[in-house]
Order: structure tokens, then C-alpha cells, then sequence
């Protein structure tokens, strides 16, 4: 296999705000422009589109075999205990050609810990007059 059939997925929970997914898919656009040869696509548990499984299902149609699920979410709750684990397995009697990898939350990174800490640490503001 070359990278060529390689992509990920950025997993999304979805809400009925469609400008909810924009931080999802400025993501998705950093990766786009920093490994043009790698498919990345967005996808939603629900209220949005593409589904999971329309996500998966366009990949392998354009011959992806090794696709890892990453979950854009800040913890593992029920939805990524439960849900995903069971539709990951649908999806790979599906495609059996595709090797399905999920990855672990994106908020539980601990690079994205100490990115989530610097942000709040920076939102302290002095009362004016002190250092």
C-alpha cells in the first residue's frame, strides 16, 4: 500500500447549527494544505452530513484501504464507548478490503491537554495596575 490509499477521518458529533462544524473544518483544511496526497474528510455521529458511514463509503469508493477514525471530541463518552465501536464494525463487514482504525479522542492528546491549558491560563486577566 502507498500513502495513496491512506486517509482519515475527522469525526464529528454534530448539532443543527451548521456553523458548529467550522473548527472541525478549518482541521481539515490545515491538514488538506500540510499533506496535500493524504483524503481527509469530515464526518458526523448526527445532525449533519456526511455520516460516518457515507464518509467511509466515499473513501473506499475512491480506493482508500487504510482509514483511521479520529474523533474530534474532547473526551471518550458514551457515544465513542458504545456507538462508534459497534458502527466500526458494521462498517468494516461493509468493506472488508478497508482497514478501519479508530484512533483515540483528539481532546485526550496530551499535546492538545497543554494546548487547551495555555488557552485557559491566557484568558486570566489582571486587574489593571498589577503585574
Amino acid at each position: 500500500m502507498t500513502m495513496k490509499d491512506r486517509a482519515l477521518v475527522l469525526l464529528g458529533h454534530g448539532a443543527r447549527d451548521p456553523g458548529w462544524a467550522a473548527p472541525l473544518l478549518q482541521v481539515q483544511a490545515m491538514l488538506a494544505a500540510a499533506r496535500p496526497g493524504l483524503a481527509v474528510e469530515p464526518a458526523f455521529l448526527e445532525f449533519m452530513a456526511p455520516t460516518l458511514e457515507e464518509a467511509i463509503a466515499a473513501l473506499a469508493g475512491r480506493g482508500m484501504k487504510r482509514i483511521a477514525v479520529v474523533p474530534v471530541f474532547l473526551a471518550r463518552g458514551g457515544h465513542l464507548k458504545r456507538e462508534l465501536p459497534a458502527r466500526l464494525d458494521a462498517l468494516r463487514r461493509r468493506h472488508p478490503d478497508c482497514t478501519l482504525r479508530l484512533a483515540a479522542a483528539a481532546g485526550e492528546a496530551p499535546e492538545v491537554i497543554a494546548a487547551i491549558a495555555a488557552h485557559a491560563a491566557a484568558q486570566v486577566v489582571e486587574p489593571a495596575g498589577e503585574p
